[in-house]
Order: C-alpha cells, then sequence, then structure tokens
C-alpha cells in the first residue's frame, strides 16, 4: 500500500521538474533573443514607414551620441511612435506624407546623338565662387557648361572665403575632388591647378553678364582666347541663362549638379548617420528655417522682433559693403511675401496643414536669431525639433564644426531624404533641394505662399480669425498644387522687361523639367552618390 502511495508522489515531483525546466529554458531563450539581436543591418530606404520599439531602442544604444543615449533607458511605446508619423490611417498618410505622382517622369541626361567629344582646349577657366553653399554649387555647375562652350579647361574652382560666413573651406574639403574630374571627362577636362608655367601669365578678370546665352559665351568672350591663355571669372553665380540652351548644354548642368557634384566622403558619411537617426524617429519634415542673423539684415525684415534687434540687424546691413540695397520697408517686404516665415508662423502653417504635435522636424538651418525665444512657441507646438546639433554629439560634428559650407551639406543631405521638405524662404537652398528631388523623384516639397499667408497671420494677430477648422482649410487649398509635382519650369513674369525679366524666371536648377526629366524609358540615372 505504502509504495502504491509513492507512485503519484513521483509522478508529481517529474511533473512539476519537467515544468520548471521548460520555464527556465524559455526565459533563457528569451533573454538571448533580446541580448543578442539580428545582426543584419536596417535598410534605410527613402519611403520606410514605422520603426519598432527594438528599433529605436537599438539605435539609441548604437547610434546615439552621449546626451541622446537616455531615450534608450525610456523607450516610447510604439503606439506613440506610431503617432511620430502623424498617421492615423491610410486617409492621413494620403494627406500628410505621400509623395506625388512622378507622372511617368525620369531623369534623363544622357547624350542626344548630336553630342561630340570636347573640342581641343583654347585655354584655361579660372572660377571664383561667391555667396554660400547653394549659390556656390549652381554658379561651379553653370561654369563646367561655359567651359564646355568656349572650349576652356576648368580649373577647379575657387571657393568663396569672402562672403559673409567667413568659411575657409576649399573645394576638396566640401566636394569629392577625384570624383567632380573624372565624372565630366567626356565633356569637360578639368585639373586641379593652372600648370605652373602659366602662374605668372598675363590674364583677362571678367565679370560675365548675368543669365547670358550662347551668343554671349561663344562671341564675346570666346575671342578673349585671340590674346589670353587664362580668363578668370570674378563671380560664378546666375551667369547662364535658364532657357533657351542646346538640349546637351542643358543636360551637362543636371550631369555636373546631380551626378558629378557630389560631397566628400566624410561630410556624406556624417549626412548618412544623420538621415539614419531622424530615420529612427519615424517619418520627418525637414524645415529650412532661414530665420538666420545674414537673411534677416540683409532682407530687412524684422516682423516679431524687438527694437534692439531690429537696430542690430540694420547695423549689420549698413556695415556690409557688398550688399547694395541699405534702406528697407520691413512692412514693405513682409506684405509682399518677401520675408522668411518666423518660427511662430512655420508652427501655424504645419498645424493648419494638418501635421501632429508628435511629428519629428529637422531644422536645416544654422544658428537662429534670438535663440530660444523666438523657438519657443514653435518648440512648444512641436516638441520633436532636432538639428545636427542635437542628433550628434560635439566630437562628431568638430570636423565640420566653423566651417559653414560643410555644415551647411550636412542639411542639405538630411533634406534631400526628409519625406516632407518646407523651406520658410525660397533662397538658395530651398530652389537647390526642391529642384533636387523633384529630380530623384523625393517625397512631397512644400513651398509655402508667404504672400497670401502673411494675409492669415495677420487676421490672427487682429482676432478677426481665429485658429480651426475654417484657416486649415484656407491654408490647405492654397498649397494643395505646391507638393513639388512634375511641372515644366516657368518663363518669365508677363510685362518684364531687361534683367528683370531674367530674374522672373524659374531657376533652372530649381526644376530642371523639361530638360532633364523626360516621359521615356531611358535608363535612370545612378544616384548612389546622395547616401552611399
Amino acid at each position: 500500500m505504502q509504495r502504491r502511495r509513492w507512485i503519484p508522489l513521483v509522478l508529481l515531483r517529474k511533473l512539476l521538474s519537467a515544468a520548471i525546466c521548460a520555464i527556465a529554458f524559455m526565459a533563457l531563450f528569451s533573454v538571448h533573443v533580446h541580448l543578442f539581436p539580428s545582426s543584419k543591418p536596417n535598410d534605410h530606404k527613402f519611403n520606410d514607414k514605422i520603426h519598432t520599439t527594438h528599433d529605436l531602442q537599438s539605435w539609441t544604444q548604437e547610434l546615439a551620441p552621449p546626451h541622446l543615449y537616455h531615450l534608450s533607458k525610456d523607450p516610447l511605446p510604439t503606439s506613440k511612435i506610431q503617432n511620430l508619423n502623424g498617421s492615423k490611417g491610410n486617409s492621413d498618410y494620403e494627406k500628410l506624407w505621400k509623395p506625388p505622382s512622378n507622372r511617368g517622369f525620369l531623369p534623363c541626361t544622357n547624350h542626344t546623338p548630336n553630342y561630340t567629344t570636347p573640342a581641343e582646349s583654347r585655354g584655361y577657366l579660372l572660377v571664383h565662387t561667391n555667396g554660400g553653399l547653394n549659390q556656390m554649387r549652381a554658379g561651379i555647375c553653370d561654369m563646367v557648361a561655359v567651359a564646355r562652350i568656349i572650349n576652356a579647361t576648368l580649373v577647379i574652382p575657387e571657393l568663396d572665403k569672402r562672403s559673409f560666413w567667413q568659411d575657409t573651406s576649399n573645394f576638396s574639403d566640401v566636394f569629392d575632388e577625384e570624383h567632380f574630374i573624372s565624372s565630366l571627362a567626356n565633356d569637360v577636362k578639368i585639373i586641379e591647378k593652372l600648370p605652373n608655367d602659366l602662374l605668372n601669365e598675363t590674364r583677362v578678370i571678367k565679370q560675365f553678364v548675368s543669365w547670358s546665352g550662347m551668343d554671349y559665351y561663344e562671341n564675346e568672350i570666346a575671342s578673349l582666347w585671340e590674346d589670353f591663355q587664362v580668363i578668370r571669372a570674378s563671380k560664378s553665380d546666375s551667369r547662364l541663362a535658364n532657357n533657351n540652351l542646346p538640349p546637351d548644354i542643358q543636360k551637362l548642368r543636371c550631369r555636373a549638379c546631380y551626378e558629378a557634384l557630389r560631397f566628400s566622403p566624410r561630410i556624406e558619411h556624417m549626412g548618412k548617420l544623420l538621415v539614419e537617426r531622424m530615420r529612427s524617429f519615424g517619418s520627418y519634415i525637414a524645415l529650412h528655417l532661414r530665420f538666420e542673423k545674414d537673411m534677416l539684415a540683409f532682407s530687412g525684415c524684422t516682423h516679431d522682433l524687438s527694437p534692439d534687434e531690429a537696430e542690430e540687424l540694420r547695423m549689420i546691413r549698413e556695415n556690409t559693403s557688398y550688399w547694395k540695397i541699405k534702406d528697407i520697408d520691413p512692412r514693405d517686404q513682409r506684405s509682399k511675401g518677401y520675408c522668411p516665415l518666423t518660427p511662430k508662423e512655420v508652427g501655424i502653417f504645419l498645424t493648419a496643414l494638418g501635421y501632429p504635435s508628435k511629428t519629428p522636424v529637422y531644422i536645416a538651418a544654422g544658428e537662429i536669431y534670438g535663440g530660444e525665444s523666438h523657438m519657443a512657441e514653435l518648440r512648444y507646438r512641436y516638441p520633436l525639433i532636432m538639428s545636427k546639433e542635437k542628433l550628434a554629439s560635439i566630437e562628431e560634428l568638430e570636423p565640420f564644426s566653423n566651417h559653414a559650407s560643410q555644415m551647411a551639406a550636412l542639411d542639405y543631405i538630411v533634406s534631400i531624404e526628409s519625406d516632407v521638405f518646407i523651406p520658410s524662404y525660397s533662397g538658395n537652398m530651398a530652389r537647390a533641394v526642391e529642384g533636387h528631388r523633384r529630380f530623384l523623384g523625393r517625397g512631397r516639397t512644400i513651398s509655402p505662399d508667404r504672400k497670401a499667408l502673411v494675409r492669415l497671420f495677420d487676421k490672427l494677430n487682429q482676432g478677426t480669425m481665429s485658429e480651426g477648422k475654417n484657416l486649415s482649410n484656407r491654408i490647405f487649398d492654397l498649397h494643395r498644387r505646391r507638393l513639388g509635382s512634375p511641372r515644366k519650369r516657368k518663363g518669365p513674369i508677363s510685362g518684364t522687361k531687361g534683367m528683370e525679366r531674367f530674374r522672373s524666371e524659374e531657376a533652372f536648377y530649381a526644376n530642371p523639367l523639361p530638360d532633364c526629366l523626360c516621359r521615356t524609358e531611358s535608363p535612370h540615372v545612378n544616384i548612389s552618390h546622395i547616401i552611399r
């Protein structure tokens, strides 16, 4: 009897032991999975939607600089990460994030059947670029085309070191010089520096006439070869016409801008890292917030500034010799839409478009004038505001610091790769990024109608309108056709004459259609140089 009583006890002990072993094994397995996640790298594609909680943790552990590491200790719940995309469903994705259709347009930068190899060089073209990064980029690409037109050997251009930013960067600090030379070898001969035997040769210094066409370069400029071996262009901005140039010259400009003129490897690497870190928060907006000291001083825009700030900017404008216009009416500037939106106005604009407060926003800009005092309202609406200074550590940014062009290049890369790009002002960077995104078929670009918006913002300030559905509908209706869809480049404004006529045209690099975007089956250009 006693033996029979022991049999159930023995069986019970065995069952309990087996259960304990199973539980221990499952616990060990789960710990193993958590501590040793897959080593397969993330494939950061342009249209990646939502990252999981684990994705956010792994980024903050592996990629984040020390001052952002605390995010890994307090990860957001999955529901909140989904909200970062501003998407409650397909309808919100369609309204807020969905890229516009490319309507069948693809890059077409290959030579036409009439293209010939470069003729024998007649001399050397030296170029002194002027302006900030994107003004210099456009100028460099135009000078590639000019060198082709006048049969010149192009010497690697000299970057502007005397402008407002006082940047000492050389060409190779910002751009991949070797790739630039080799990529254009079948179009234009490019060399690093002038041959030693010509260093003391008499050269002619010319400021090429703005927006000039083929006749000017083929006749007036090319005739200088009869007396000189070296021509020096003292400026590079807007020296070539936007329109009415041969197809192969226009396509050469696109090859130079979108294929040959890639950033230096260290800038591309850092830019890729910033993109990956922004991607970890989900779909994001890149906001080119041109509320910077140089822009406000140059434009004379003082809305929402204190009297002391307005006076400081007036003195900067007065003391900057190469800014020709000194006496500016700030109210007139703003009413005509010539001023950048203020951070406060941008916040109202984003809210009216429907972007929720958890939307990640990357500030593509230098130091915002007035700092936090002018950023507070935008940050209140959109707390998840990031910048290169927040996404990267001091040590990571140190090689680029004190070099405005290199810091701007990082912003350029993050802006190109963004899901939505919004410039607060239609300046050089806004046009360059918009054109590049058009060329690549990237995301949506929303260009605020500043003139119309100012009238709405003034009604808000006067209390004759309030934020809500009515304002949202007005603003959305204003911008439903301004999302970066393919369209032909705009010509001059009717009735304008002379230089003002050229100035009123849409810039070539803001919209490379129809010259470099075609409805054809031509092979797509290699875009790996943007983010490698």
